[in-house]
């Protein structure tokens, strides 16, 4: 299985930290955070991972190389300035990860799950595995329901989030920024063009088509200069051994 790391953000809330390095290169525990990234994947059993990036893009290429010194062959799926979005800097990468199922993980967050769950969390009828974490405190709305591993945008059988005018948030939780996909979730997305994940995930969710589980370990979401300092703090406390 080929992983791919979303590093095409500007990281507009880490200015001016991302004015002249990209986000995926802050230094997190003595290393750069996508680092911690392709450690992970490496040690998981992965060796062919496409990594997208626009914005400051030369300098991640400088960085990473060709991905030897963690075992890994490193391929680029350079965007435009302003980058893609999600599902259109995936579209766009469709040729270098192939026609299996692939791992993509945003390369803006820290996360100790396993990527070595990802060759066999997709069933055959599925189009997408998510992994869910429990609601952060920036984001305590949530994104997706959780139910006996399917996920949805339901927050109770029967009930839809969209019908609801005042909806119960018990049930919800925040997608991880860690996904298995299938190439036909992303079957009418024009390759080139921006386009969101979020609006492909909830139709393929309606057609129950993507299952999840909840992670109950260590998960950040790197997305300012106070987060990510206080997951170097954290990372110093516990050795860095998280």
């Amino acid at each position: 299985m080929k992983a791919m790391i979303l590093a095409a953000g500007r990281g507009e809330r880490m200015r001016p930290l991302t004015d002249t390095c990209p986000k995926p290169l802050l230094s997190v525990g003595g290393r750069p955070l996508i680092a911690w990234h392709l450690q992970r994947l490496a040690a998981a059993g992965f060796r062919e991972v496409i990594i997208n990036h626009a914005h400051l893009g030369a300098q991640i290429e400088a960085a990473l190389q060709t991905g030897a010194a963690w075992g890994l062959s490193i391929r680029y799926s350079p965007e435009p300035a302003g980058a893609l979005e999600t599902a259109g800097g995936i579209a766009n990468a469709l040729p270098l990860l192939g026609d299996a199922p692939f791992l993509v993980i945003n390369g803006d967050i820290f996360c100790d799950w396993d990527p070595a769950r990802a060759t066999t969390c997709l069933a055959e009828s599925d189009i997408a595995h998510l992994v869910l974490v429990d609601n952060p405190a920036h984001h305590p709305q949530g994104d997706f329901a959780l139910h006996d591993g399917r996920v949805s945008e339901k927050v109770g059988p029967g009930d839809t989030a969209r019908r609801q005018s005042t909806f119960d948030t018990a049930n919800q939780l925040t997608f991880a920024g860690i996904g298995v996909y299938r190439p036909a979730l992303f079957s009418t997305v024009t390759r080139g063009q921006p386009a969101k994940l979020a609006p492909l995930l909830r139709t393929a969710m309606a057609n129950g088509q993507v299952s999840g589980e909840r992670h109950p370990g260590c998960w950040v979401d790197v997305g300012t200069p106070q987060r990510l300092a206080e997951l170097d703090a954290q990372l110093a406390r516990a050795g860095r051994a998280l």
